[in-house]
This record gives C-alpha cells, structure tokens and sequence, in this order.
C-alpha cells in the first residue's frame, strides 16, 4: 500500500470517527432536552460525514477513470467506519425526533 493510500484511508477514517462522534454527542443533547445543541452537534456530524464522502468519491472517479485503487485492511477498515456511521446517522435522526416528542408532552 503506498503513503498516499494510507494517508486516504486515515482521513476516511478520522473523518467518519468524528461525524460518528458528533451524531452520538447530538443524541445525548437530545436526551437532555437540549435540541439546538443536537441540532448544532447535527451540522458538524454532517460536515465531517460530507468530507469522508469527498474523498470516497474521489477513489471511487479514479477507479472509474481505469485507476486501480489498491485493497487492503486498511481501506476495509476505512469503509468499514463509513458504513457504520451511515448507520449512527440514521439512528441518530431518529432518536432526536423521538426525544424531541418526548420533551414536548
């Protein structure tokens, strides 16, 4: 794997750690009743999510283009964190909402 694979697939990595972070952070706001503190825990999920994102795309338009992006643990892992935090995501929507319910009765 060369260095510039495993610097892709450290910031894979980074960012969907910290979008999944903030989407957990967001749930416990909620919890509390605090709902423009899970709102604003929401956008950074997001953000770091959307770069996570940008660089997948990228891979995926070089491999499209006839680049071969190499296979490793590494990358396995990297997506591995994206999918989970696709997950964390969705569940987080749905717990805000549920919490946000919650509070109003």
């Amino acid at each position: 794997m060369t260095e510039e694979m495993e610097l892709i697939c450290f910031q894979l990595i980074a960012n969907s750690g910290a979008s999944k972070s903030s989407f957990v952070e967001a749930i416990q706001a909620a919890k509390k009743g605090l709902f423009e503190d899970a709102k604003a825990k929401l956008v950074e999920a997001e953000e770091a999510f959307v770069e996570a994102h940008k660089i997948h795309a990228e891979l995926i338009q070089k491999e499209a283009s006839g680049e071969k992006t190499e296979f490793s643990l590494l990358f396995m892992h990297a997506e591995d964190q994206m999918a989970s935090t696709e997950i964390v995501k969705l569940l987080a929507q749905e717990l805000i909402e549920l919490y946000r319910d919650k509070h109003a009765q």
